[in-house]
């Protein structure tokens, strides 16, 4: 059953959002807007910043763009427009988000200033227990586990975007899907990207399924340019607008999808009626400052806690603020990640079914000694044992490639920031109803207990949610007032690149779209990961002489999307910015925005 409330359960207001800065006592230039460079401007010469508004879109997709925007000039809001983006994206990107699987959703309300998060994670049916992707007392390799019917869970998405839309929703629910409805019908042009996915040899490109989606009359494989129509997809969408959601998890799609999830290989043990119990959840937000600005995030099963982890530990780094030309900062920054991934997979699972000690991996005298460990660090980081930590098993989660980010202001500076995914590219490669479904159970550890049998955070259990590395990111100034929003996909590396971001347009005053463009590099474990060819040879010859040998990275790309309001030439507007490994873009009336 899907419950709908009218107005969020928790929510962070601006007032506890102030309040809460004001507790912590963050040295200097309290509410003073952050200059480039990383200085704060003189009292004297702070600006005034007008309230941030929208019309303002960044998504994966000029498609996706176009509808949220369309919503918009009608009077819709953020979330409104947000339920426009998924439907689209899922259509036109489905190598990476859908009606199939799950989000997590940010919510800035200007009205009221409160701040609250919408879980629509996955979770698992019923039936499944610790040893979900074990075979003949062995785990399943990863390849075989995603294109199993084990790998998916109930579908969150839809419910979590009916939920929001019911409390912060303007136009009616059916105005939201026209454009999804007319392009699957009519057809849309396959880009380059999808047409790359679709080019692929093996994996979840060549099920059954996605060989009778992908292949042309002739035989052939569609390939970018040529226009794809998916009519299943426009029934669907068509029914949800007049039916809604209920009729999504409660009739023939519901039904559809548990079916699929029972074919071989490996048949699933979802049914219809795991679905139709599914229940979104509106969890409030995470919230704390850094430096002049508040961070907020989605509570556990996102991981959007090692997020602000990694930041209050950047506060105690120094090195972080000489700057994206400094070896030394881009060092320090992969230092202080090898700790927070290494907390991180020891302690973030879902709430519902272990204790995750949030409260402890940001208190400040925890994270000012983890902070001290990482110059000396010559390898993988060890988990910590922050205050109220529960030593639980090592992690054996695996989280491919496959997710999308995007970020919406309305006109009267509503924004939503939302990363949603079907897990791998093109989900466990099964299809129902015209969508990709999820492999999202796979985010499960599959070595569910440790050597000495304790249980390990994200095993899997019956309806629990899988750890989640999604987190996107709403960030205010000192009095709870909306400064920007951003979010990436990227698997485990999602916590990186998000991280790398919030510096380089904080720290180091970058514009949106040159800092989204930085190189990557990510150090989770003994490796460093990186965009190699995107560092300079000075900087690679610098992370060396320190003992950071990149190698090329084996994750998810990043795919940044989002802005901050910032004055420009023409005054306040948004500097927008769409990650240029991806094809999205960032539109608005935002100064350097991708127009």
């Amino acid at each position: 059953m899907i419950v709908l409330p009218t107005r969020p359960l928790r929510a962070v207001t601006a007032a506890v959002v102030a309040a809460t800065v004001a507790l912590a006592g963050c040295a200097g230039g309290q509410g003073l807007p952050r200059a480039p460079g990383g200085s704060t401007a003189p009292a004297a010469a702070v600006p005034v910043a007008p309230m941030a508004r929208g019309p303002f879109v960044a998504a994966a997709n000029p498609l996706a763009v176009e509808a949220g925007l369309k919503v918009l000039r009608e009077g819709g809001s953020a979330v409104d427009a947000a339920v426009a983006v998924q439907a689209v994206l899922g259509l036109v990107e489905p190598q990476s988000s859908g009606l199939g699987g799950g989000a997590f959703m940010m919510v800035f309300d200007a009205g009221t200033g409160e701040v609250t998060s919408y879980d629509g994670r996955e979770t698992a049916p019923a039936a499944a227990t610790p040893e979900l992707f074990y075979e003949n007392g062995r785990p399943l390799g990863v390849g075989e586990a995603v294109l199993s019917g084990r790998s998916t869970g109930a579908p969150g998405a839809v419910a979590m975007l009916a939920m929001a839309q019911a409390a912060h929703g303007r136009l009616p629910w059916n105005a939201l899907f026209g454009d999804a409805e007319r392009l699957a019908r009519d057809g849309f042009v396959v880009s380059p990207r999808l047409a790359g996915f679709i080019a692929a040899t093996r994996g979840q490109a060549r099920t059954r399924w996605a060989d009778a989606y992908f292949t042309k009359p002739d035989g052939t494989r569609y390939v970018a340019g040529d226009v794809l129509r998916n009519p299943a997809y426009a029934g669907t969408v068509a029914e949800l607008a007049v039916g809604g959601a209920e009729v999504f998890y409660n009739g023939r799609v519901a039904r559809e999808i548990a079916a699929t999830v029972a074919e071989a290989p490996r048949p699933g043990a979802l049914t219809a009626q795991d679905i139709a119990a599914y229940e979104p959840i509106e969890r409030g937000a995470l919230c704390r400052p850094y430096r002049i600005y508040v961070i907020c995030v989605p509570p556990p099963p996102s991981s959007g806690v090692a997020v602000l982890q990694l930041l209050a530990m950047a506060e105690q780094t120094p090195d972080i603020a000489l700057g994206p030309d400094s070896a030394g900062a881009w060092t320090a920054f992969a230092q202080l990640q090898r700790l927070m991934y290494a907390d991180r997979d020891r302690y973030v699972g879902d709430p519902g079914f272990v204790r995750v000690p949030v409260q402890g991996l940001l208190d400040p005298g925890y994270t000012a000694a983890r902070a001290a460990l990482a110059p000396g660090l010559t390898g993988a980081a060890e988990a910590g044992t922050p205050p109220g930590g529960v030593l639980t098993g090592p992690d054996a989660t695996h989280e491919p490639a496959g997710t999308s980010h995007f970020v919406i202001v309305d006109a009267e500076g509503n924004a939503v920031s939302m990363t949603t995914t079907v897990e791998s590219v093109f989900g466990s490669g099964r299809m129902a109803a015209g969508f990709f479904l999820n492999n999202q159970l796979t985010d499960f550890s599959f070595s569910p207990t440790r050597a000495d049998g304790a249980p390990a955070a994200n095993a899997a259990a019956a309806g629990k949610r899988p750890r989640s590395s999604m987190s996107p990111i709403l960030i205010l100034d000192r009095e709870g007032r909306l400064v920007g929003a951003l979010g990436s996909p990227g698997g485990p590396s999602i916590l990186a690149y998000n991280a790398r971001a919030l510096i380089a347009t904080l720290d180091w005053g970058l514009p949106v779209q040159t800092a989204f463009n930085l190189p990557n590099l990510v150090a989770r474990g003994d490796g460093f990961g990186a965009d190699t060819e995107r560092f300079s040879e000075a900087l690679r010859a610098g992370l060396t002489a320190r003992g950071v040998t990149l190698r090329p990275n084996d994750s998810e790309t990043s795919g940044l999307h989002g802005g901050i309001w910032r004055q420009g030439p023409n005054g306040w507007a948004w500097d927008g910015g769409a990650d240029d490994r991806r094809e999205g873009v960032a539109r608005g009336e935002a100064v350097g925005s991708r127009q």
